[in-house]
């Protein structure tokens, strides 16, 4: 992390602050008394965080299943609709 700053900078500086996020894309590490207390970045960025980690779970989920089937679990589609329909109340 390069951008780390205390967080009574972060108070005195605030629009200077959202501009360098927004510029630079990059979050900042705020500290309270010399620690790491909170990190800020700008939306788009966040957005972007949370899209990648959107990604990668689902990638891993899909990386559970084909081991799970390669493992011989799992059940054929038309089987499972089958249960599916008989459940009373449809779960």
């Amino acid at each position: 992390m390069r951008d780390i700053r205390p967080l009574t900078e972060f108070k005195r500086n605030t629009s200077r602050f959202m501009s360098h996020l927004k510029r630079t894309g990059r979050p900042s590490v705020l500290t309270v008394n010399g620690k790491p207390a909170l990190v800020v970045m700008d939306a788009a960025a966040w957005q972007d965080v949370n899209d990648r980690l959107e990604h990668a779970r689902a990638v891993a989920g899909i990386r559970e299943g084909l081991d799970q089937v390669r493992d011989g679990g799992g059940a054929e589609a038309a089987g499972f609709f089958e249960e599916l329909d008989k459940a009373p109340d449809g779960r």
